[in-house]
């Protein structure tokens, strides 16, 4: 049988593109060589977020007396932690399939590999295609630090499924998943100490407040060494020697255990891409036009193999722009506001461009901060602490970039999202009517 679209991946881009297309009445052939959902629903994403949960609600126990509630010997039971993280995730896989079925389209476990572009080969068959999607998603990348390859060290996958915590964990990198484990095992009792070669943590976001969330975390214990290079590792009885050197020497930690969160790269082998002759970014990722078609008619690529936002919910832009040119649709993919949260508890979000992004490209902008205490709920469920909103305007009056720092501001930027994409004047943006009370009103107060 042909197929008017066989998809490479079962990732958030992956599913979106096959429920999409399945649902528009293409016929859809899906490959998935583990578990549907990808990276993001199996082992980052949604895993993640429910540690982090639990994480934050043990936080909140433990402080309710600043609420006048009274918790007497809060706890915790790591195994079901565990335990319920497994279990939201088997349920939102199980929610994946069904939709995906409902919208007819076929699945296989399995690598598929490419013959060419309309053709693919995967357990001794051959499946034809009209359209090829790409979305093969990334893997962590692990630094050829010396030593790296005679120690035992956990990446994501592993401290999301650890069972015992260590007394001391070292966290080589200080990026968003570098710094949601630190938020969650120091939550738990873990001495944290995180190593970034940066000058800040979180880098991409805006340093200001990612200045004042290390700040935070110094205030709970979380040790930084920032600007600081890892030069070997050592097996020891103990655990692992991490050999540094920044701008005041040398030194060696030594740490029960050793996650390696120093960032992901797209999969580029494995699946035969090599027998599309692809053009290449500088990155060696693949090249794609504002529809996510590639250099070859037909082919299409959505999600971290394009190198542009290694997040899930770019990619599910990403599928839904490419299924709609494959339909005939006008529609194109836009990069102006694609937001980054940081789950840690207080979290930070932010959309469009940074500070620092902006003086780069010599944009004359300027900066309007408002403390967080402004917004009268955010005061109401937020007791002894504060935060920050950032807005960043042009000099016509455009809303360029917005920033936050304070619970609950993943929820609260997708109202920044929308004015930063529609390109919104901060006089445009005060007008909106903001419900009362809740904290997305800040924007408003900082306009």
């Amino acid at each position: 049988m042909k197929y008017d679209v066989i998809i490479i991946g079962g990732g958030p881009a992956g599913y979106t593109a096959a429920e999409a297309a399945g649902k528009a009445g293409l016929s859809v052939l899906l490959f998935e060589k583990q578990s549907l959902g990808g990276v993001c629903l199996n082992e980052g994403c949604i895993p993640t977020k429910t540690l982090l949960y639990s994480a934050k609600i043990y936080d909140y126990a433990r402080h309710a007396s600043k609420y006048a509630v009274t918790v007497s010997e809060a706890s915790f039971d790591l195994p079901k932690i565990i335990a319920r993280k497994a279990k939201v995730v088997r349920k939102l896989v199980l929610g994946v399939k069904s939709k995906l079925t409902s919208s007819n389209v076929t699945i296989i476990t399995g690598q598929g590999t490419i013959i060419n572009k309309n053709t693919v080969q995967c357990n001794g068959e051959t499946y034809e295609c009209d359209n090829l999607i790409l979305c093969t998603g990334s893997e962590t990348f692990v630094p050829p630090i010396p030593g790296v390859d005679q120690i035992s060290y956990w990446t994501h996958r592993d401290a999301l499924d650890n069972k015992e915590l260590p007394s001391s964990l070292v966290i080589v990198g200080g990026g968003v998943i570098g710094m949601e484990f630190a938020s969650f095992f120091n939550s738990l009792g873990v001495e944290v100490t995180v190593i970034e070669m940066l000058d800040e943590i979180l880098g991409g976001m805006d340093k200001e407040l990612s200045a004042l969330l290390r700040a935070d975390y110094s205030k709970r214990g979380i040790r930084f060494l920032l600007s600081t290079k890892v030069t070997a590792f050592e097996k020891t009885e103990q655990g692992t020697n991490i050999s540094f050197e920044n701008s005041e020497g040398t030194g060696i930690l030594l740490a029960e255990k050793l996650l390696m969160s120093v960032g992901r790269r797209p999969v580029t082998e494995g699946f035969g891409l090599e027998n599309l002759s692809l053009e290449r970014t500088e990155r060696r990722c693949i090249k794609v036009d504002e529809h996510m078609q590639s250099s070859v008619e037909g082919v299409y690529v959505c999600g971290d193999l394009t190198g542009c936002s290694l997040l899930a919910h770019t990619a599910v832009r990403e599928a839904e722009v490419a299924v709609h040119h494959i339909l005939g649709k006008q529609d194109k993919m836009s990069y102006r506001a694609i937001p980054g949260v940081v789950y840690t508890n207080p979290e930070i979000a932010g959309v469009g461009q940074t500070e620092e992004s902006l003086l780069a490209a010599g944009t004359i902008y300027k900066t309007i901060k408002l403390p967080m205490a402004f917004s009268g709920r955010f005061v109401a469920e937020n007791e002894g602490v504060n935060g920050m909103c950032k807005i960043l305007v042009g000099d016509d009056d455009t809303i360029l970039g917005v920033h936050v720092y304070g619970n609950p501001a993943s929820e609260i930027i997708t109202i920044a999202v929308m004015a930063v994409e529609l390109r919104l004047k901060a006089e445009e943006w005060k007008h909106i009517v903001f419900p009362h009370p809740t904290v997305g009103e800040i924007f408003r107060e900082a306009l």
